[in-house]
């Protein structure tokens, strides 16, 4: 079964992610990133100019083999180690505390297993370590958010997998994750594209003990 799939990044959605839209939301999202960072949904490498210098490396989790070969060219810029180690973010295949920071931009709302994604990832990060995100969520608006729910169904099917109506701050409190600086707001006032524009970003911590984390 595949549990994490890409939505499409062509068109409107291309757009939309561009860095004129939210080039400051990644920077703000992958601020205080170091080391070795593991990357749910890796793409096309869009997060690669944005990472500071405190970076090491970069542990690649990207399905979709298109946007693999596309980030050719930001991986020869980017001129630090980047290496795909999986497929799937559920199947983390990462040895136990291997990487300093986690990040992931636009990509929990396509990961079929969230909670599965998010649980193996307590047992990757070191202790300290820190998961830096910026997703699309639930809005907080009532009718806002009835919008998203009654969109979801066909946009599930359209945007392969991706999930308007997910709430990305209570999935992550909901699976041992300590969610510290959190900024949420809509992309562009314009009520038209609030239901894909309310944007979250901010950074978590295990709130799992050791004794606590995936074997």
């Amino acid at each position: 079964m595949q549990r994490f799939s890409r939505r499409p990044r062509r068109g409107a959605v291309d757009l939309l992610l561009s860095d004129r839209f939210v080039g400051g939301w990644r920077q703000a999202a992958l601020e205080g990133a170091r080391g070795t960072v593991v990357e749910f949904g890796f793409g096309s490498g869009a997060n690669l100019p944005y990472y500071p210098p405190e970076v090491e490396q970069i542990l690649a989790v990207e399905p979709d083999d298109v946007a693999w070969a596309r980030a050719a060219a930001r991986i020869d810029s980017f001129g630090k180690p980047v290496t795909r180690v999986g497929l799937d973010a559920v199947e983390l295949t990462l040895a136990d505390n291997s990487a300093d920071t986690a990040a992931s931009s636009w990509t929990m709302c396509s990961i079929e297993d969230l909670a599965g994604a998010l649980n193996g990832l307590h047992r990757v990060l070191r202790p300290g370590g820190a998961f830096h995100f910026v997703e699309h969520s639930l809005a907080p608006a009532p009718r806002v958010a009835a919008t998203q729910r009654f969109l979801q169904p066909a946009w599930g099917r359209l945007a392969h997998g991706c999930h308007l109506d997910r709430d990305i701050p209570a999935a992550l409190a909901a699976t041992g994750w300590q969610v510290g600086e959190l900024t949420c707001r809509y992309l562009h006032p314009f009520p038209l594209i609030r239901p894909w524009g309310w944007f979250c970003t901010g950074r978590a911590v295990s709130g799992l003990a050791s004794s606590e984390r995936e074997d």
